[in-house]
């Protein structure tokens, strides 16, 4: 039998049953739109929080007060001391450290010129626009002076500066902050958000003066940005010697910013593929259906299977037939799917812009290829069984 003649057999046999072929495809093309979606969908939340944690730079060691230490059986020794501004200053002189940023962060109803509004406020050292990439549009940023003895001064956020003097410039004029108040000296340009916080609607004061306000006697973090020219294990020990020398003992927590991505990949990796493992269950149901219409569709054409025997066709002949009509519903199947994803993704990117989607074409083709081989193997027994009718019997049948 020519390859020709045994694609038209199979084109013939999927219209004679277009009702079941279609159904059939739905089932395929559902199963690939899902396998498809819900991967993109994980792709593009996973390289969406990879660029906002490497937004502010990828040479990062955050250091965090408090330890937890197992010891055998006796139990969980938690030890929490506080991380100072003397700390963080001590930092910065360590070798192959370009900028230190003490960092204590809460929510404060801030006050100016009869307007209020409850935002974020960030204590934070006179080096924390360089070192976070922020810039500044008016004035200027906090002035570097003494950690220990720094004046009231504040930065406001884009949104911030908005909300409470309008198009009216803030420079030099007094804000509240809790009871506190504080002198205007610079406002940011818009800077987004940061894992669904707005750095435009913040206002930056010193890191001591964070520390009076909202009554701690330990900074919450200090970030450590390092140089490229040292790696994340090196620093990791310059610092930990440094305070452990200072403390006593190793009373802190240090996440490198390598440790934290690669913890965040490992977890996105396991929902993306976890998304596409869910749209692969939807195409072995699609195989059970294609098993159970060609299982149906041996037994109605056992007349036809005996023909095509009388007439010298072989059991391997009839084989290939039936597994051709697999492999072509699964192949068209996956294609209607990937149609059908192009029209969704066109409707979202329409409606809901922001949404991170992350195409992948090896997940395509892949999905794409896995229809195809479910079809295959799900057209295997019906295959098998249509090679297993005699071409007496089967006329007879009919």
């Amino acid at each position: 039998m020519r390859i020709g003649d045994g694609l038209f057999w199979v084109i013939r046999a999927l219209w004679v049953q277009r009702v079941r072929t279609l159904l059939t495809i739905i089932g395929f093309a559902i199963g690939i739109a899902a396998m498809v979606l819900l991967s993109s969908l994980g792709e593009g939340l996973r390289l969406y929080v990879l660029e906002e944690f490497t937004q502010f730079g990828s040479h990062i060691i955050a250091v965090t007060p408090g330890k937890t230490e197992t010891f055998g059986m006796s139990g969980i020794l938690n030890t929490t001391r506080p991380m100072t501004l003397e700390d963080a200053e001590a930092l910065t002189r360590l070798s192959g450290v370009e900028e230190v940023v003490p960092v204590v962060m809460g929510t404060a109803q801030v006050r100016a010129v009869g307007r209020n509004r409850y935002t974020n406020v960030a204590g934070v050292g006179p080096r924390a626009d360089k070192a976070w990439g922020l810039d500044v549009a008016q004035g200027t940023f906090l002035p570097a002076e003494d950690l220990n003895r720094a004046r009231a001064f504040a930065v406001l956020g884009s949104t911030l500066k908005a909300e409470l003097f309008g198009n009216n410039n803030p420079l030099g004029q007094f804000v509240h902050v809790g009871g506190n108040r504080f002198r205007v000296v610079g406002v940011m340009h818009s800077k987004g958000d940061f894992l669904g916080t707005d750095l435009d609607d913040m206002i930056y004061i010193p890191a001591i003066k964070g520390l009076q306000l909202f009554n701690r006697e330990s900074l919450m973090e200090v970030d450590i940005f390092y140089s490229p020219s040292s790696t994340a294990a090196t620093m990791s020990r310059r610092v930990r010697d440094l305070l452990v020398k200072r403390h006593g003992f190793e009373d802190f927590t240090l996440i490198t910013q390598d440790q934290m991505l690669k913890t965040m990949d490992n977890i996105l990796q396991i929902l993306k593929y976890a998304g596409a493992g869910l749209g692969a269950i939807s195409l072995l149901v699609g195989g059970v259906g294609i098993t159970t219409i060609l299982m149906i569709t041996v037994t109605e054409r056992t007349g036809e299977v005996g023909l095509i025997r009388a007439l010298g066709g072989t059991r391997a002949q009839v084989r290939n037939l039936f597994l051709g009509e697999a492999v072509v519903l699964g192949l068209i199947g996956g294609l209607a799917g990937l149609l059908a994803i192009v029209v969704i993704l066109v409707c979202l990117r329409l409606l809901v812009p922001g949404l991170p989607i992350g195409f992948e074409p090896a997940i395509i083709l892949g999905a794409l290829l896995l229809s195809m081989l479910i079809g295959l193997v799900a057209g295997v027994r019906p295959a098998l069984n249509a090679t297993r009718l005699s071409p007496i019997d089967a006329l007879r049948a009919e």
